[in-house]
């Protein structure tokens, strides 16, 4: 709980056997529920997330949905965020299986959406020094080359980092839908019930 708000990470993964457990292990205390979406991985994912929660979960914070049908991370991102729904969580934040979003900047990307300045809230992976360290280089910088393009395509130059598959991004207040905004296999839902 932070500010009185109940918080759920989201973590959507895929054959990140080596990288599920280090995120999980680094889930800040503030955060109530970590839910885990597993998108029919076919290493060892599964096996070591439950084998991280029978040794490491003794409060029954973190939750594990296996997907029936690999389905994409942004099926991945809404199944967790009907799983926070369900759970009257007031907040929920996107963190990849992959290991690249540093978990201490959470505290600071949730601070516009629990002061009610928005209702969304988007990191930006390249904005941090540590960065270069943190994501494989040809994605970094492809990432700044594709975002570039995107600035001079869309026009909106205040945006960067414009090509993360699953960003760290907060929601809330929740407000129910039926709409799934997004089709199969994309990379984020372009709406979290924010109102």
């Amino acid at each position: 709980m932070l500010d009185g708000k109940a918080i759920a990470v989201v973590v959507p993964c895929f054959n990140e056997e080596s990288n599920t457990t280090r995120v999980l292990g680094t889930v800040p205390d503030y955060v109530d529920h970590v839910i885990v979406v597993d998108d029919q991985s076919t290493d060892e994912t599964v096996a070591r997330t439950r084998a991280f929660m029978a040794a490491h979960d003794l409060d029954g914070r973190i939750s594990l949905i296996a997907q029936e049908v690999n389905s994409g991370v942004g099926a991945g991102i809404l199944a967790g965020y009907h799983d926070a729904m369900a759970r009257k969580i007031d907040i929920a934040v996107v963190m990849a299986g992959d290991g690249q979003i540093d978990p201490k900047q959470l505290r600071a990307l949730l601070r516009p959406v629990l002061a009610g300045r928005a209702d969304y809230a988007k990191a930006n992976r390249l904005y941090f020094s540590r960065s270069w360290e943190m994501i494989p280089h040809h994605r970094y910088l492809g990432n700044a080359f594709l975002s570039m393009l995107t600035k001079v395509a869309s026009g909106y130059w205040h945006v960067t980092d414009s090509q993360t598959a699953t960003p760290p991004s907060a929601c809330g207040p929740w407000r129910r839908s039926t709409s799934t905004a997004f089709t199969r296999g994309t990379a984020t839902p372009t709406t979290c019930w924010s109102g």
